[in-house]
């Protein structure tokens, strides 16, 4: 049998790599019983397949395993994409970018995340990490428990995934220096950004003072572009003709750039051979910024020629808003970490490990809208007209006329087309004006938006300590024993802001000034033609928007602003052991943790009061102490935990394991705060007042509220593996997973009387001049068609729907995982060099209340294929998922659900390694060339009633020229 936990002594990415025992104690996968070493001395793909192969062999828990030869030759420009391709793994795109890891069906939000051994933070809105912000260039590798050990302090329903960085005393001394060059193959659709990017790292190792102290420096900065097409409707719907039209337009060209700037430094002291101590400190300064412009537009049609989803004719009355959005996403993460490690005898040694970790972040997204003039000030006879042609991939334009205004800047009216400026009720009297509408009338707060900005701020805390004693035993079976103590003590806040932004020339308007105009961005691919490119958020800087704090003007607002705590002490237990009997050899462990969590809530349900203004019913700007809210809640969990691997002939392995798991709900569904919420539209506000009108047509009200009382999801799981090694490079496996689904997060839903809320003591919500509209016109208004006079005053209906989070929702989740790893030379000398990489995964979840688990593909797979000769090396990599649940940012900077289709990416790599060119000015010199989508994969989202293309998202591939050189 085997000993050892294999890490990687290399920086960035140099080339070679050793083997040795970890002294890293956190992250030690317990996984072998004596002390000898397999040394692996292929390289390249074949020696990091090599490497993975070796540690999944000796783990008596089922993992998988990435080395720096994977991490850094590929190269990828996060740890990521090498994720993405590991057995049982799937990798999601945001932006064009792999961010996202689910492990068999659970998104990263439900799978633990550590970093040498350490519970990692992001600085995403939830728990879930965004594995893109960690550069390849600082990892050395990542450990995958898909079965969790008593001492493993991370752990989540789907698995842990622990990234690992290097230790300065076992790795050779070296300096790297990693550059990169990025293409993207499709031209930015936006003037002032680029197809063009770099990546650059410089890193070293040294070990001074006789080998006991080293350190380990690793610099890293990346400018990565993405530009990308979305195809986008609000919906769809079929007329009397049964044609399928979509109801509005919704569709855009976004640009953004990745800047990622990285430090990462260790310092390995190791005096005598009794102590050990590490210092790890990490910086990532982080911003994904970008603009993303396009038409937004009502949709009506005449003349439609054709049936269903296929047909031809004519948008009328198109008044479309010209949406200019600028973002400007920025975050910072800091850790600290140090670990003490003593031997007090040879058997016996004690650990200390302290770390904390925060994180700061800031969305920020503008919103600027132009159009053929203000909304209420167009006459409908010069609106616009496009001719459009429907087919089961969505509507495209072929013609259109009184349009002109987009492409011309001296003619395109910076203000709101639309009128969507109902938030602003309570200002109304900021927005009185002699000036009239076409109609007559005269322009109000519902003329008065033309633009909005929204920014969330998040801060997340977290500071771990841990005392663990560690005892080597003599006895015959039982080998090992671990115990310690862990404390975890987590902070995450978020402050969500808004402005509704009025230009100063209102009620009237004018063009773009030129001053801000960069030139045309391209919609002609939608039939849209090119459209003013101007600065979004100029007007915000210039002072030429008034803003107007939505903040006590819209109730989800202050209804998603709030301060998460936890403190988190575990207990923990585990003996590892060894049996031999009839040529068998069994190895394990056995343990428990004992887990005491207090957590708690503070934020404010958001309610809209007398005055139009929420919250703050005397005016003085201040929260009202009647809408702050405190909960929060104290329990236990007993979590125990058993592997077993069983050789039971030569290089053959059966693994069992059984434990039990939790996952902590989502910092999102934890949240005190809350809001009701009313739609300012007169086709909801018109809705019949009954129980029937409310189940057909829907309602302008809504409630939501968080709960910090959710306990952690929970399930129980069964691992039953068979692994056969008949290679040093080369094994297949056959995984079979279940788990049952003990408690899960339930979307809760009721009908309420919002004139007489149960759930909240009776109030009545209902704010008269403010949830009530006056008709302007005659005519007949909402889905029922009730006709209304000019000057009637119209009531909401009374029932809504309020929706929360509960305990409870159970559920089953099961699969198997095939994964081989086969070189070719197996089947003939001839074929050495080359080999394939595979794995396939189907998962089968299932809710009891019918819902999906996110993050859950029923089918993965993942194949590689490659052949190295020598210092050349290629590989072309392919993985697949079906479609699966995710989540977004939605609108009022909030999280809201999305549906992501099938997906098959495609990437290859060719590269040459100069080591064995004989020349020794170019022994440490790799070049690659690599690219990603290769296929041009579009992601597409299908409507589920109609069958037709609701969504499209296309990114287009990517290339990168890497040089690496270490000395």
């Amino acid at each position: 049998m085997k000993n050892g936990i294999f890490k990687l002594g290399l920086i960035a990415s140099s080339i070679s790599a050793i083997l040795s025992p970890s002294v890293a104690l956190a992250q030690d996968a317990e996984s072998t019983v004596n002390s000898d070493i397999e040394v692996i001395s292929v390289s390249g793909i074949r020696g990091a397949l090599a490497r993975s192969q070796a540690e999944k062999m000796n783990a008596s828990s089922i993992v998988e395993s990435i080395s720096a030869e994977d991490i850094g030759k590929l190269p990828d420009s996060s740890i990521a994409e090498s994720l993405a391709r590991l057995p049982g793994l799937a990798g999601e795109r945001s932006g064009g970018r792999t961010s996202g890891i689910s492990i068999r069906g659970f998104k990263e939000d439900f799978t633990g995340t550590s970093l040498n051994g350490r519970e990692l933070i992001g600085i995403g809105d939830n728990r879930g990490v965004e594995y893109d912000l960690y550069p390849s260039e600082i990892m050395t590798g990542a450990t995958i428990y898909k079965t969790t050990e008593a001492d493993l302090m991370v752990q989540g329903i789907g698995g842990t995934v622990d990234l690992q960085t290097v230790r300065p005393l076992q790795a050779s001394d070296t300096i790297t220096i990693n550059t990169s060059y990025e293409l993207g193959e499709r031209d930015s659709d936006n003037p002032e950004y680029s197809n063009k990017g770099h990546r650059a790292a410089l890193s070293f190792n040294k070990k001074f003072a006789d080998d006991t102290f080293g350190v380990a420096v690793a610099l890293a900065t990346t400018e990565s572009p993405n530009n990308h097409r979305n195809y986008g409707v609000w919906g769809y719907a079929t007329n009397d003709d049964g044609q399928i039209l979509p109801t509005g337009i919704s569709s855009h060209v976004i640009s953004t750039e990745l800047k990622r700037d990285t430090i990462s430094a260790v310092f390995q002291y190791r005096p005598t051979d009794k102590l050990d101590i590490v210092l790890d400190v990490l910086n990532i300064d982080y911003s994904d910024s970008g603009i993303r412009r396009g038409i937004i537009d009502p949709f009506s049609a005449v003349n439609v020629v054709g049936t269903g989803a296929n047909s031809t004719g004519t948008q009328i009355n198109a008044n479309p808003v010209l949406r200019t959005d600028p973002r400007q996403k920025t975050g910072e993460l800091n850790t600290l970490g140090l670990n003490l490690e003593y031997f007090v005898t040879d058997n016996w040694s004690v650990e200390l490990d302290a770390a904390t970790s925060k994180s700061d972040k800031r969305d920020l997204r503008g919103e600027s809208y132009a159009g053929l003039g203000r909304s209420g000030t167009v006459d409908p006879s010069q609106y616009g007209t496009r001719q459009f042609q429907m087919s089961p991939d969505g509507i495209v334009f072929t013609d259109s006329s009184g349009l002109d205004a987009f492409s011309d800047p001296n003619l395109l009216q910076l203000a709101g087309p639309q009128a969507w400026g109902g938030g602003m009720a309570s200002l109304s009297d900021q927005f009185e004006t002699d000036a009239l509408q076409v109609n007559g009338n005269p322009l109000s707060y519902l003329d008065a938006q033309d633009g909005f900005l929204n920014y969330a701020d998040f801060t997340e805390e977290l500071t771990t300590v841990k005392f663990e004693v560690v005892g080597n035993l003599s006895g015959d079976i039982f080998t090992k024993v671990t115990a310690g103590v862990n404390y975890s003590d987590r902070f995450k806040d978020k402050v969500n802001k808004g402005f509704f932004a009025t230009t100063d020339t209102y009620p009237s308007s004018e063009s773009i000034p030129s001053d801000y105009v960069y030139g045309w961005a391209d919609l002609t691919w939608m039939g849209l033609g090119e459209v003013v490119a101007y600065d979004g958020f100029a007007p915000y800087e210039d002072g030429t928007y008034t803003q107007n704090d939505a903040g006590f003007l819209e109730p989800d607002r202050l209804g998603d602003t709030y301060e998460v705590n936890e403190e988190v002490v575990t207990l923990y237990v585990k003996t590892n052991f060894e049996y031999a009997f009839n040529d068998m050899f069994l190895v394990g462990n056995v343990g428990v943790q004992y887990v005491d969590t207090q957590q708690s809530s503070t934020g404010t349900i958001g309610v809209v009061g007398s005055n139009f203004k929420v919250c703050d019913d005397n005016d003085d700007g201040l929260v009202d102490e009647s809408c702050k809210v405190d909960l929060g809640a104290d329990y236990s969990h007993v979590l125990p935990s058993l592997n077993l691997s069983l050789e039971f002939a030569d290089s053959q392995f059966l693994k069992f394991a059984a434990n039990k798991t939790i996952s902590r709900a989502r910092i999102d569904q934890m949240k005190a705060s809350g809001f009701v919420k009313f739609t300012q539209n007169i086709d909801q506000i018109s809705i019949p007042n009954s129980a029937e009108a409310i189940e057909n047509y829907g309602s302008p009200w809504s409630k939501f509220t968080g709960n910090p009382q959710l306990r952690p999801l929970e399930a129980n799981n069964f691992d039953l593996s068979y692994e056969n090694y008949f290679s040093d490079e080369g094994y297949f496996a056959v995984a079979y997973f279940y788990k049952d689904l003990v408690n899960w997060t339930r979307d809760g839903d009721q009908t309420i009387d919002f004139t007489n809320d149960e759930t909240n003591n009776g109030a009545n919500y209902f704010v008269p001049g403010y949830h009530d509209r006056v008709i302007e016109n005659d005519g007949t208004y909402g889905p029922a068609g009730v006709f209304y006079s000019q000057g009637d005053v119209v009531t909401p209906p009374d029932l809504g729907t309020y929706s929360f989070f509960e305990d409870g929702l159970e559920g089953t989740v099961k699969g198997i995982e095939l994964t081989a790893n086969v070189p070719l030379n197996v089947i003939a000398d001839v074929l050495d060099g080359f080999g394939v990489a595979a794995s396939y995964t189907y998962v089968d979840a299932e809710l009891e209340d019918g819902s999906r688990v996110p993050g859950q593909s029923d089918k993965s797979y993942s194949i590689t294929m490659y052949y190295q000769y020598e210092g050349f090396e290629f590989r072309v990599a392919t993985t697949d998922r079906t479609g699966f649940l995710t989540y977004e940012r939605g609108g009022s900077n909030k999280i809201s659900e999305a549906t992501r289709s099938a997906v098959t990416l495609v990437d290859a790599q060719v590269s040459y390694d100069f080591a064995d060119a004989g020349i020794d000015s170019l022994e440490g010199l790799r070049v690659s060339i690599s690219g990603t989508n290769l296929t041009d994969e579009d992601e597409e989202t299908v409507d589920d009633a109609t069958g037709v293309v609701s969504s499209r998202r296309q990114f287009g591939p990517s290339y990168l020229f890497n040089v690496n050189y270490s000395f």
